[in-house]
């Protein structure tokens, strides 16, 4: 059985962070700001500079890598396009806005190769040339536990591809609508819901579908081994949902953001303490971009090297660029890789 809360992130730190104006029109969370940009940038810098610190702090390994590329104004919330698993596998994932496709980064994998057991690598972002979208654990929240990919209906979330990934990656899917208080679709399951060992926390009233709402609760609570915190619409708004469980040395620590936390009420937060200990970091400018802490973390669940330095000969990655129908893209695509 997998851990659910892994002990390593990514974060990606941004030199020019700004709200995205090419998600704005589906990303209800976003909001406007009269700053310049140039304080924007600097002061989302300084957020995620001690957000890092204080996970560090917390304990829990902190992979920090920059970017100065002034093209990619999301690249903050860097689970978009990169999931690992306790097995080995990595994925890559299609990206719905056009100016966030090129936050794949090849550094990123590499350093992954380098100081972790990375085997079998699927990459699904050729799909975003024909329109087919997949955003990581944005799109879906994985309950590695129990194998289970919960998806909010949108067009970051493309259900053929999602089947795709369930098949490739070993999980049960589990795709329902959901709907913010002004009865839009809300952009990313991530902002709904979160999953920890012994609690979940869900806005179970933004799902449409009675029946539906009942067969997630069913399977978040694990046949009562998980207490299930609902979220109301109005703190889902404030990112209450948008949190990661981490493991931190001995225990497990939640990791949301500041907005998050003042949304909670006592109750919700006694439910969550009896686990785990509660993070709260400061990101109230990187917020204004429609994303909170959850966002900001790439979760790393693959098996650590012994010695990073000296990965083995033995190790072999394969490279599978995946396709809707399970087939390559293109048949040259397909390859095997050692480790450098």
């Amino acid at each position: 059985m997998q851990r659910q809360a892994p002990g390593a992130v990514i974060m990606i730190r941004p030199h020019h962070f700004r709200p995205n104006p090419q998600t704005r029109a589906d990303n209800a969370f976003q909001s406007p700001t009269d700053r310049s940009p140039r304080a924007v940038a600097a002061t989302a810098f300084a957020e995620v500079t001690a957000a890092a610190e204080r996970l560090r702090g917390a304990g829990v390994e902190v992979h920090l890598f920059d970017d100065h590329d002034h093209g990619r104004p999301d690249s903050v919330f860097c689970n978009n396009w990169l999931s690992t698993h306790a097995d080995g596998q990595v994925g890559l994932f299609p990206m719905y806005a056009p100016n966030r496709r090129s936050e794949h980064r090849s550094d990123v994998l590499e350093f992954l190769r380098t100081h972790y057991r990375v085997g079998r690598v699927t990459d699904y972002s050729p799909l975003q040339a024909e329109e087919v979208f997949l955003e990581s654990t944005g799109a879906m929240v994985l309950d590695h536990e129990f194998r289970t990919a919960y998806t909010a209906r949108s067009h970051r979330a493309d259900p053929y591809l999602l089947e795709r990934f369930c098949t490739d990656f070993g999980y049960r899917p589990v795709i329902f609508d959901a709907l913010d208080g002004a009865g839009v679709p809300i952009y990313h399951t991530n902002v709904m819901m979160a999953i920890g060992t012994e609690f979940a926390l869900i806005g179970l009233d933004a799902i449409a579908d009675p029946a539906r709402r009942t067969e997630v609760a069913l399977g978040l609570s694990a046949d009562g081994r998980r207490e299930i915190v609902e979220l109301s619409i109005e703190q889902l708004q404030q990112f209450a949902g948008n949190a990661l469980e981490l493991s931190a040395g001995s225990h497990r620590i939640l990791a949301m953001s500041t907005t998050a936390l003042a949304a909670l009420t006592a109750d919700q937060r006694r439910v969550i303490e009896k686990s785990a200990e509660i993070v709260a970091l400061s990101v109230p400018t990187i917020e204004l971009a429609g994303g909170s802490v959850r966002c900001m973390l790439a979760g790393v669940h693959l098996p650590p090297r012994d010695d990073p330095r000296a990965p083995t000969s033995a190790d072999q990655h394969q490279v599978d660029h995946g396709s809707v129908d399970g087939g390559p893209v293109d048949h040259h695509h397909d390859r095997e890789c050692a480790d450098s």
